[in-house]
């Protein structure tokens, strides 16, 4: 969670919500926790790799499940590309498209070695990444903006700003995907998933003290680079450094979850079978990582980094509303919270979407009728198959 977006949305989201960017805050933290809570109790029950892909299979039907793992494929895809480019962005301002395209092909390439080296490099590179955002906001002034009406600011635009903000939480539930690679996962996943959401919302709402303080909304709205901003000159250096070590760091995470919900569709038949085998040396699935990490480097070559923001939230958001219809559609035996979080959850989560800027949601739902499309010639093939198979 704490990578890229933790040293990019903040601009946007003020511009948005203005004096209440802490409201818009507040509601993605809200949105985020109702669906850790959600992945939490569908992770306890079925630690399997693939997530919301295999537990909408179970619940909801095999359709459902194509579509949450297509969606969890899309909106990734887009954070792998938006987080890449705003580190290249960092690192070199004049080459950032061919930086941001180099990165990715490196960080897959550490995939492959399998998931030890991802937790490493990721544990590695988040340890620097706080400490040097708490060092910068104990030096930095708080401040609480003054709250009142205002013309330039909507119901809609803090809605739309938390939307945005949503994109610096996601990876709460990313071990979800990764199920069957974790120890003891009945035990690890559900507290992992809940207590590092709760951990970095707490870092969140102090950041963005510090940050109204340092800067203001005016200063926040207009700094393509917020945090460094906010930091003292002889800081900058190493605050830009830091930025590119925390979108890096989420990167590798990020790939990791992208090639094992594909491994999973293809095992299961929803994708092309190659994406489904694994690298007996390292357990990894290095076709599912090489052909996902060239999809993200494609995104990184054409596409400006906001939309690819509004595009990965939007998609995202749609893939845990499906996790909340998994969540209603559990037993009460394997339920842990009352069915109203998963109804909350979905709603709000809809909502979000709703409210992001209208060409991620033009772009969300060209592609979700494609996978729609695609789910229908994948079962129609399978079914011709069946029967040339029958005596």
């Amino acid at each position: 969670m704490v990578g890229a977006g933790a040293f990019y949305v903040w601009s946007p989201a003020a511009s948005l919500a203005g004096p209440f960017l802490l409201i818009s805050l507040a509601l993605a933290g809200v949105v985020a926790l109702l669906n850790a809570i959600t992945m939490a109790q569908l992770a306890l029950q079925h630690p399997v790799s693939g997530g919301v892909y295999h537990y909408a299979r179970r619940y909801v039907s095999p359709r459902a499940g194509f579509l949450a793992g297509w969606m969890f494929m899309l909106g990734k895809t887009a954070s792998a590309a938006a987080i890449a480019l705003i580190a290249a962005q960092y690192l070199a301002p004049d080459h950032t498209r061919l930086l941001a395209a180099l990165l990715i092909a490196v960080f897959a390439a550490a995939n492959l070695t399998g998931l030890r080296t991802t937790a490493r490099i990721s544990i590695g590179l988040v340890s620097i990444v706080v400490v040097v955002l708490l060092a910068l906001m104990v030096q930095s002034p708080w401040r609480m903006p003054e709250l009142g009406v205002s013309s330039e600011v909507s119901v809609y635009g803090v809605a739309q700003s938390a939307g945005l903000i949503f994109f610096a939480f996601a990876g709460y539930a990313r071990m979800a995907t990764l199920g069957e690679e974790v120890k003891n996962p009945r035990v690890v996943l559900p507290r992992v998933i809940v207590g590092t959401l709760g951990a970095v919302l707490v870092l969140y709402v102090l950041l963005a003290l510090a940050l109204l303080g340092s800067v203001g909304v005016e200063g926040l709205a207009a700094s393509a680079t917020p945090v460094a901003d906010m930091a003292p000159d002889s800081w900058r250096l190493m605050v830009v450094a830091v930025a590119s070590l925390a979108s890096l760091g989420s990167l590798a995470a990020i790939l990791a979850g992208l090639s094992r919900t594909s491994m999973a569709m293809a095992q299961e038949g929803d994708l092309p079978s190659f994406l489904g085998v694994v690298w007996a040396r390292t357990s990894s699935p290095a076709r599912a990582e090489i052909t996902m990490a060239l999809a993200a480097m494609t995104l990184a070559l054409l596409v400006d980094p906001l939309w690819l923001v509004a595009l990965s939230s939007s998609a995202v958001l749609s893939y845990y509303a499906i996790a909340h219809l998994c969540a209603l559609a559990q037993p009460a035996h394997e339920r842990l919270a009352p069915r109203l979080v998963a109804w909350t959850g979905l709603v709000l989560a809809l909502a979000l979407v709703a409210a992001l800027p209208w060409q991620s949601l033009v772009a969300g739902a060209l592609c979700l009728a494609l996978g729609v499309m695609i789910f229908a010639r994948v079962q129609a093939y399978q079914s011709r198959g069946q029967i040339d198979e029958e005596p």
